[in-house]
């Protein structure tokens, strides 16, 4: 029995390898896309592609907010960002009554819980589903990074008309 999971795993590493080479030899890479950059939809951005699928209610539109009253069990939290020890920033966020739910993500709204954006100078770097991100790098000058805290429908949370949302200012040594 040891013998056939020992087979067994080096058949998946050396099928997972060849495999990689495979793909690599034909041009195939495993890179993201920004959902900000319309080429990466075919000329469309992110929120159009949506409307073009008529989609509606989960994940319709990312400017869309909800406005809860304030109360004492309103989502609160707080943010933390210091220079990693060997590159880069960690950012920590604390939350109190908001729970991150990654099991949801793009669900209908469930009061209390969903996940936080992260913007660099205005730009969305990260859907973050816990408390910690690290940030690769960040340009030298000064830097705004932002968190905000939104639905499981990607909703903006704000408590009356006032968005979820931090924001630090982080100075970087060219």
């Amino acid at each position: 029995m040891s013998r056939s999971l020992a087979l067994f795993g080096i058949g998946l590493v050396f099928g997972g390898g060849i495999g990689f080479l495979v793909a690599a030899g034909n041009g195939i890479t495993l890179d993201g896309h920004d959902h900000s950059d319309p080429q990466a939809h075919g000329g469309s951005t992110h929120d159009d592609t949506h409307g073009a699928m008529n989609l509606t209610g989960a994940h319709a539109s990312h400017d869309a907010t909800i406005s809860l009253p304030d109360a004492v069990d309103v989502p609160r939290f707080d943010v933390a960002i210091a220079p990693d020890p060997v590159s880069g920033w960690n950012l920590h966020l604390l939350v109190q009554n908001f729970r991150f739910a990654p099991e949801h993500a793009s669900s209908p709204h469930i009061p209390g819980e969903g996940h936080a954006h992260v913007y660099v100078n205005g730009t969305k770097i990260a859907r973050l589903y816990g408390p910690w991100l690290h940030i690769a790098d960040l340009p030298a000058g000064d830097n705004e990074v932002t968190v905000t805290l939104t639905a499981n429908d990607h909703s903006q949370l704000a408590v009356g008309d006032k968005p979820l949302r931090k924001t630090m200012r982080v100075s970087v040594k060219p």
